[in-house]
């Protein structure tokens, strides 16, 4: 071969060589690496260093990144995060019956909604994996973290916390969230220890009484519960099904959405904050809807209780006795302060029947006749004081 063609010959080879080696990936991470910015470098690093086993992972949240992380995550946190999370779900007894797409997109996220990125993985999973220890199903471990975390993390509801998007750790140093803060702590701390879970919500409930955000556990299918509102019937029951039963799939500010990090093409309504449109959900409102419904001919009526007028929710027994025939009673507990807004105590009645309330706490009592409307809910609220 002439000298100057093996030459050229060499020199193409090489450039060829070069050029695959600067352009390595697939073609979904390389459009992402690309509007990264200057921080493709970092980026980069996270995907080159990552063990074989893990780098699946690493493609997937790289892939579906949104802007503001593509831009400002550095490899170190991603390379922390991506180990912690493979290696909780290899500890996991249900490991092998978690499906790889639900795993990378329900356990390995770094992040539910639009809270900041400060990686409390760690943290949380030191103090969930001692307690789920002796579960054998994520259904199971993630009711028990429902029941025993917010304690231990002395996290309440209050809505006197400090924003709505909390992270784990700023819920946590505060000791305050609203469902929304509650609802990313338990995601994180089920996460943790390699329970599939997604943050869950509405933007505005068909009876107009505001939004709500609870949590999605996946346990060979979907299942609900209200964060730090574990409920001794377990999973799928809560103070919200009736209230979820009737979202409305044709509106989209009354449908149910569930969070997700790879991209839907559909965006999780953050009602704190509606010009943020870049984290995807999926639409679960047909599996809501039908559930937990007033039985045939029956209306709710929603018994909220307060320590004076314009005062604070408290705790009291409510009695509830049909006016035309005693026999006919239903007893519960109203919901103070420690509750969620709307978790407001129901009853289901027959319309045009008058009722007679009695209320008491360990100091006072009131009682009060109502006729129950025909509407499909009624809500009333009584003082213990005048």
């Amino acid at each position: 071969m002439n000298a100057c063609l093996h030459f050229s010959l060499a020199l193409l080879l090489t450039s060829a060589a070069l050029a695959e080696k600067k352009h390595p990936w697939p073609a979904a991470t390389e459009k992402a690496l690309t509007a990264a910015g200057a921080n493709r470098v970092e980026l980069e690093r996270a995907l080159s260093n990552a063990p074989a086993e893990q780098r699946e992972g690493m493609h997937f949240l790289t892939d579906n990144m949104p802007q503001t992380d593509l831009v400002s995550l550095k490899a170190e946190f991603l390379l922390t995060h991506v180990a912690q999370s493979y290696q909780a779900m290899e500890h996991a007894p249900w490991a092998s019956l978690v499906p790889k797409e639900i795993f990378l997109n329900d356990v390995l996220p770094y992040a539910s909604l639009n809270e900041v990125r400060d990686n409390g993985r760690q943290q949380l999973r030191e103090i969930a994996a001692p307690l789920v220890k002796d579960c054998k199903t994520p259904g199971e471990a993630a009711q028990t973290l429902n029941q025993k975390l917010f304690g231990i993390v002395k996290v309440k509801y209050s809505t006197t916390r400090r924003k709505p998007d909390q992270s784990s750790l700023e819920s946590m140093q505060s000791g305050v969230a609203t469902c929304s803060g509650l609802s990313i702590l338990l995601v994180d701390a089920c996460r943790a220890v390699g329970v599939p879970a997604r943050v869950a919500g509405t933007p505005l409930w068909t009876n107009l009484r505001g939004n709500h955000t609870w949590v999605e556990i996946w346990d060979g299918d979907w299942h609900f519960a209200g964060a730090a509102e574990p409920d001794g019937n377990g999973l799928d029951h809560g103070w919200f099904a009736g209230d979820a039963a009737a979202a409305d799939n044709s509106k989209a500010e009354h449908r149910i959405y569930a969070s997700s990090f790879k991209r839907t093409g559909i965006s999780f309504p953050l009602v704190w904050d509606l010009s943020i449109d870049w984290v995807p959900a999926v639409n679960v409102t047909e599996r809501y809807t039908g559930a937990a419904k007033s039985p045939e001919g029956k209306v709710r009526l929603l018994v909220r209780v307060l320590d004076k007028p314009e005062g604070r929710r408290v705790a009291a027994r409510v009695t509830v006795t049909d006016a035309a025939d005693a026999s006919v009673s239903y007893t519960g507990t109203s919901s103070s302060e420690t509750a969620d807004l709307n978790n407001i105590l129901p009853f289901q009645l027959f319309p045009g029947h008058t009722y007679h309330l009695e209320i008491r706490d360990h100091e006072k009592s009131v009682n009060k006749d109502i006729a129950v409307a025909k509407e499909s809910e009624q809500i009333i609220t009584i003082p213990l004081a005048p």
